[in-house]
């Protein structure tokens, strides 16, 4: 796997086969729940900004919509493509600079995405330009500046047991957008308005396999590349200890909170 780094494509596309087994199957719950918010149907035009393997997508085309998928990543696109999924369409795409028509969509959508942008700020007012008046934009982010699931066990686990190592930055908008009144603002000063929020939780149910591997458990998460081999084996050992105390049965329930978003264009 490539070195993390959420602005770098390649990253993505090395690990677009691990984030549709590992990943999809959570932030999918989210997406659920983001586009519950919105009226989606036969005739609708979506579109799912860094669209990653698809979850949203195929559940907006499940409800009738017409959804086009757009992605930075080629790996990720051609793992969407590969699904063929009735009603969605996918191309390579920068979220910072859509090279779409203005007011082409009915329904714009981020699912954890525009947040790790490095201008995410340009992500939210490329979505609300191509966004029609009176169409909604819809945006989840974590709540927790490290994200969720392993990510966040993994980030809570290092604090704890090494509290003298310094700090690590949120990446992209990450610590902004995490905050309810700054996500709505930024969501304002974009171009949408009458901003909903709701805050939703799924637990991420990590697989306890004979197999589990550290670099496909923490694969997306900075913290790991900054530990030496020390550390890391105390971090293991302290997973293990997690694991004894908090299983359920053959799976780790880590308990993960977003926030989303809906704004109506103006």
């Amino acid at each position: 796997m490539a070195a993390f780094n959420p602005a770098d494509p390649e990253f993505w596309s090395q690990s677009a086969k691990t984030y549709a087994a590992q990943s999809e199957p959570f932030t999918g719950l989210f997406a659920a729940d983001a586009l519950s918010l919105v009226e989606i149907g036969p005739g609708v035009r979506v579109l799912d900004v860094a669209a990653g393997t698809g979850a949203a997508s195929a559940l907006a085309a499940a409800s009738g919509a017409s959804v086009l998928a757009t992605d930075f990543s080629p790996g990720m696109i051609a793992a969407v493509e590969a699904q063929k999924i009735p009603g969605v369409t996918a191309r390579v795409m920068n979220g910072e600079a859509l090279e779409l028509d203005d007011a082409s969509f009915d329904v714009t959508v981020s699912i954890f995405g525009v947040m790790l942008f490095p201008d995410w700020r340009a992500g939210l007012r490329e979505m609300a330009r191509v966004t029609r008046a009176g169409g909604a934009g819809v945006i989840a982010t974590w709540k927790h500046p490290f994200g969720a699931a392993t990510s966040l066990l993994l980030a809570e686990m290092r604090a704890e047991l090494f509290p003298d190592l310094p700090g690590m930055k949120p990446f992209g908008g990450m610590e902004v957008l995490r905050d309810p009144a700054r996500l709505t603002a930024e969501m304002e000063a974009a171009g949408f308005g009458d901003v909903r929020m709701v805050e939703s939780s799924h637990d991420f149910k990590l697989k306890l396999t004979p197999d589990l591997d550290v670099e496909t458990l923490f694969g997306f998460s900075p913290h790991w590349e900054g530990l030496s081999a020390d550390q890391r084996a105390i971090v293991m050992g302290a997973l293990a200890a997690t694991i004894a105390r908090d299983r359920e049965g053959d799976v780790l329930p880590i308990p993960s909170t977003a926030l989303i978003a809906r704004g109506i264009m103006r």
